[in-house]
């Protein structure tokens, strides 16, 4: 069964950098992956890409020949692919019955909250037999502005409700969340969508006295749904990967056996001798809808104090393990008599 991410967000979120930090991540780790380019004026793409609507339609094109706006092109191209998705079905059937897909899509956000194709798309794949699960990547920085958080809250919670698929929303460059200044709460506050009444001050303060009322409806309106959590992402980050992994894991069902005799990066398998439900591992790579949250930066109190809190003494400490590997690996080299 062939399992993926719908990956969206708003122009700059960071869709394809994540794409292309997914797709190291899981060469490191020896799981399948394939990634599909659903923008049609992403000319520069990071990451190596099996399927390129480019190949089909593109936004440029379509802007020439029918003096349409980038807007107003980009519906067009979504409305042309979900007229030809035999075109994309073909291909997709070509990455095989275990593939894993990240389908990376334009930054319109009416694609994913308004527009039809893509949710008529979706629903193809999922009569196709993927399982698959919607990521929604809000950047971090609108956390430090309550009407832009409002703002996100109410994007997501209208993403979750058009896609209808199973959606994970993340905060992403979270690692530059400190040089936007000090927030008004700790992360958690923002990640569990707490109690936003607490906003109203900020709101307040912020904008004309005649939206309070307004403002104070949006929050329940967030409130009342109950739908909207964040995940935090530092996508250079291996820790920050692996657990967003495991949450979107667990909101698929996707479970992850290695290969028999492949070869994996030291410390992420347990040992042999290990109970069988710690077989053949319960962090890195076995991700499973049962298990709880493990590891570095699994808690979002550890990501506040890695990224906010104690960001120097943390980036300080690890550039002096990457020194220490360093000279380790240069001496072992010079053991063996290789060049270096």
């Amino acid at each position: 069964m062939p399992f993926g991410e719908i990956v969206c967000g708003s122009p700059g979120s960071g869709k394809s950098t994540y794409c292309y930090g997914k797709h190291q991540l899981f060469n490191a780790i020896q799981r399948p992956i394939s990634i599909v380019n659903l923008d049609p004026a992403n000319d520069s793409i990071p990451y190596p890409c099996a399927i390129d609507i480019s190949d089909l339609i593109t936004l440029k094109d379509v802007m020439d020949e029918y003096s349409l706006g980038p807007n107003g092109g980009m519906l067009y191209c979504m409305e042309y692919l979900e007229a030809n998705y035999d075109w994309l079905e073909e291909k997709l059937k070509d990455l095989g019955k275990d593939a894993y897909v990240l389908f990376d899509l334009p930054g319109q956000v009416e694609l994913s909250t308004n527009h039809d194709s893509l949710k008529n798309i979706i629903a193809k794949f999922s009569k196709s037999g993927f399982r698959l699960a919607a990521v929604h990547l809000c950047d971090a920085h609108y956390i430090t502005d309550a009407t832009k958080y409002v703002s996100v809250l109410l994007l997501s919670l209208r993403a979750m409700l058009h896609l209808e698929l199973p959606h994970i929303n993340v905060l992403s460059k979270v690692d530059l969340l400190k040089q936007y200044g000090d927030l008004d709460f700790n992360l958690d506050f923002y990640t569990e969508v707490q109690d936003l009444s607490y906003l109203e001050n900020s709101l307040s303060s912020s904008l004309p006295s005649k939206f309070t009322a307004l403002n104070m409806a949006m929050i329940s309106l967030v409130e009342d749904f109950s739908l909207v959590g964040f995940e935090t992402l530092a996508v250079e980050d291996k820790n920050s990967m692996l657990n967003l992994t495991r949450a979107i894991d667990r909101a698929t069902g996707y479970v992850f056996v290695p290969p028999p005799n492949s070869k994996m990066p030291p410390e992420i398998v347990n040992p042999t001798d290990a109970a069988p439900d710690l077989r053949p591992n319960a962090y890195s790579l076995f991700s499973t809808a049962a298990g709880p949250a493990r590891g570095p930066l699994a808690d979002v109190r550890d990501v506040q104090e890695r990224w906010i809190d104690e960001r120097e003494t943390y980036d300080a400490f690890e550039k002096k393990q990457w020194r220490q590997e360093g000279e380790t690996v240069r001496d072992e080299l010079a053991r063996a008599g290789k060049p270096q």
